[in-house]
């Protein structure tokens, strides 16, 4: 490598540092996250801020376009770890149906209080949060527990024991692709972010098997694996977090492999780009949402919408939705930015390829942002969910001997909640740059168009974690 390359990349990489680092400095010096149920974390301090995007740049400039200097992850390897006794999918199947029920039946029939019903909190702690953890470290276990798959596949074993010869789904459409997950998804975050009665239990499951009912309908129509793989926003959605994972849930076996290998394999269908930028924006618009800046907004959003015949709550809903809508637009906005400047560099790639080529690079971003947003809700909210289990309907029952735990805010310390926030921001950006990277070197026949690509990436990558370290930094200020 001659030295006139070395010496701008270091001018590049300095210059981009002490950018980053000018930018992050205007954040207050104190700054509340996310909080939960009155918890306040500690501030974060604003050196950690700066550091962190720096280290996003180090990273992907030294670490990146030295030390990888050719495809690692575009023919991912796996290896089969332990045969999987057939029963434990069926099995899977019947708890995961269990568990649909209980919680329906307990938004039904039990107390409409949302902190002692388990319909609320099992759905926006457990379901919604906790499941993407999971996914991610254990694999795609949610199509095993998957409660609408249970019954579609329980439907057609049953026909099939009766002689009775199910028809040919429909061909699903090519330009639907992933669109009904997407749009799945942005509705679930309008319920939790806008909806004014979301903590209602018995709305709730009223939802619940509302969704349940537009599954098993796709399902019965264009076949139980299609649908789940391209329609079910949840199937979709837990799926993506589980391609990160180590482990590979097959027929009969468990697979390992190389960590972020699984995601390589993503099949950019259309609305996927489009499924993952909703992903990241509404969780952007959960925190952006806590912050002064959008409470400043939102009353004069509402008198807007009050203005031209809304009544209160109908005005507010409609303020926030404008809000929601803002952020996946701003986030889909940065990354097609990102992607049109990656077109500077040749070879004839049109934007809409590139960004379904790259589109896999999101994935752990979308849980970085999970992560940096609800790591404090997960652990501390989370604790709830041994007592409600015990007490479902809220009508003072103790099936388990675990409804008299009450939440312990010293499990873990605010201090070691922040840390983990902001380097899940850092760790998760970081990993998106090296499948970008990857991406990058098998992409262009050049190793140094490949190089001068990632620098609009990077400027991407750069502006989701400021971004994401804004969004904790404002948030309660």
């Amino acid at each position: 490598m001659s030295a006139v390359p070395a010496r701008r990349r270091s001018r590049l990489v300095a210059a981009a540092t002490a950018l980053a680092v000018a930018a992050l400095t205007a954040l207050p010096d104190i700054a509340s996250a996310h909080g939960l149920v009155g918890k306040q974390d500690l501030p974060v301090p604003r050196w950690l801020f700066a550091w962190a995007a720096a280290a996003v740049l180090v990273i992907s400039f030294v670490g990146l376009a030295t030390l990888w200097p050719t495809p690692r992850l575009q023919h991912p390897r796996e290896r089969v770890i332990a045969a999987i006794p057939r029963i434990l999918d069926p099995l899977a199947g019947v708890f995961g149906v269990f568990i649909f029920v209980v919680v329906v039946y307990a938004g039904l029939a039990g107390t409409q209080s949302p902190t002692t019903n388990l319909a609320p909190t099992f759905v926006f702690v457990v379901f919604w949060v906790g499941l993407p953890y999971m996914s991610a470290i254990f694999g795609d276990f949610f199509k095993a527990v998957n409660p609408w798959r249970a019954v579609a596949r329980f439907v057609r074993w049953l026909a099939s024991k009766g002689g009775a010869e199910a028809p040919a789904p429909f061909a699903y459409p090519t330009w639907l692709g992933r669109w009904p997950a997407a749009l799945g998804i942005l509705a679930f975050a309008w319920v939790e972010l806008v909806y004014v009665n979301k903590d209602d239990p018995s709305k709730l499951a009223i939802l619940a098997v509302a969704y349940a009912a537009i599954q098993l309908i796709g399902m019965s129509l264009y076949g139980i694996e299609t649908w789940l793989d391209r329609a079910d926003a949840y199937g979709v959605y837990f799926g993506l977090f589980a391609k990160l994972s180590p482990l590979h849930w097959r027929k009969g076996e468990l697979s390992g492999r190389r960590p972020l290998e699984g995601v390589v394999g993503l099949t950019a269908v259309p609305g996927t780009v489009a499924l993952l930028c909703t992903m990241i924006g509404t969780t952007s618009f959960d925190g952006f949402s806590q912050g002064p800046l959008w409470t400043s907004i939102a009353p004069h959003l509402q008198s807007f919408f009050q203005n031209l015949g809304f009544s209160a709550e109908p005005a507010l809903e409609a303020g926030y939705t404008v809000g929601l809508l803002f952020m996946v637009g701003l986030i889909t906005g940065l990354y097609l930015l990102g992607v049109m400047g990656m077109r500077s560099v040749g070879e004839g790639h049109g934007t809409i390829e590139l960004s379904r080529l790259f589109v896999h690079s999101l994935v752990p971003i979308a849980l970085a942002y999970i992560v940096a947003h609800y790591f404090s809700l997960l652990i501390y909210q989370g604790q709830a969910a041994f007592a409600l289990a015990s007490d479902p309907l809220g009508h003072g029952s103790d099936i388990f001997g675990t409804a008299g735990i009450s939440i312990n805010y010293n499990a873990i310390s605010a201090t070691a909640v922040w840390y983990v926030q902001v380097a899940a921001l850092v760790c998760g950006h970081a990993a998106g740059l090296a499948l970008a990277h990857d991406r990058a070197l098998a992409l262009y026949r050049a190793p140094q168009d490949a190089t001068r690509s990632q620098y609009w990436m990077l400027a991407v990558m750069v502006a989701f974690t400021s971004l994401g370290l804004w969004l904790l930094s404002a948030a309660n200020a």
